[in-house]
């Protein structure tokens, strides 16, 4: 899966450092959740501080980039070398627009966040979802919810306080489940209706107030499919910094009958599937594809039900 990056190690501690030459300079952009990318011989390629602040790193004049830089986490390359390490920041100014203009015409440009789904090395395609993460979080939380007035960071962690009330606010991660729902030798296969992802999925969904995530594997296979879910068993689970999810994968058995009546406002398809009729997936950055690969392979077997 994408965060899947060994050897390299990802360190997401929060320790602010003043930012090096060779350190990666993030610019989102949120009208069209744009990222700023270069092709580099098929690999893509993100800004670094020493391109954006060249007479600072050259010759130690004109802006700093610590003003500019907000850091957010690192990744070591080499486990045997520590200081291999390598750190990652997000532009901590309104003006992206301007600050990015050099880049767009020295090969950068503002491409979907999505284009991390598919482009290589997957180490920086991790590093990117992630910083949109944090990104989006801070960029939402410019301002108090609770008196409305201008939060600043917190110096001892990573958070965002409200100097007027005091309130304290951590990054934002929503919980969801993925569900593998199986009959033996098939799997429940769908298409999401009304997004921009037309793949292959699963049954997904959003744990609500008050839910374990087990009743949110039956609740969401209910409303969307229609069907019963039993013998529920947890697969794994994956960051998901596209829409700043924690997801969590289950398997799960259909019990009864096992027609499907479709949620048109969530699904645009529901389909069983023969494991023998799956195409291979080579490398599946995400849960979905890694749990419907697992079964293609019979990693995972469906309770094949019985009927008297």
């Amino acid at each position: 899966m994408i965060q899947d990056i060994a050897p390299e190690i990802f360190h997401n501690e929060y320790t602010p450092r003043n930012p090096q030459a060779e350190d990666v300079l993030f610019f989102f952009r949120s009208t069209d959740r744009g990222i700023l990318l270069a092709d580099r011989d098929g690999e893509i390629a993100f800004p670094l501080c020493r391109e954006v602040f060249p007479d600072w790193f050259a010759a130690g004049e004109g802006e700093d980039p610590a003003v500019y830089c907000r850091y957010l986490f690192s990744i070591t390359p080499d486990p045997d070398r520590p200081d291999t390490v390598q750190n990652f920041y997000l532009w901590n100014m309104d003006n992206t627009e301007e600050a990015a203009a050099f880049l767009l015409q020295r090969g950068y440009s503002f491409e979907s966040i999505r284009t991390l789904r598919k482009d290589r090395p997957q180490d920086l395609c991790f590093a990117g979802t992630t910083a949109y993460h944090l990104y989006v979080w801070y960029d939402l939380n410019r301002f108090c919810g609770r008196c409305g007035q201008p939060t600043v960071l917190s110096e001892k962690e990573r958070a965002l306080i409200c100097p007027s009330c005091g309130n304290t606010i951590y990054p934002r991660i929503v919980p969801a489940v993925i569900v593998g729902l199986t009959d033996g030798d098939r799997i429940l296969m769908t298409r999401y209706a009304g997004r921009g992802y037309k793949g292959h999925a699963l049954i997904a969904g959003f744990c609500e107030i008050g839910e374990r995530a087990e009743e949110t594997v039956r609740r969401e296979v209910m409303e969307e499919v229609g069907l019963t879910a039993s013998n529920i068993r947890y697969f794994d689970s994956q960051p998901w910094g596209f829409e700043s999810d924690l997801l969590l994968g289950y398997y799960a058995d259909v019990e009864g009958n096992d027609a499907i009546r479709l949620d048109e406002n969530e699904l645009s398809e529901a389909v069983w599937v023969s494991r023998e009729d799956i195409e291979p997936e080579e490398s599946p950055i995400s849960l979905t594809a890694t749990m419907i690969e697992a079964f293609r392979r019979g990693e995972v077997q469906g309770k094949k039900r019985t009927f008297s």
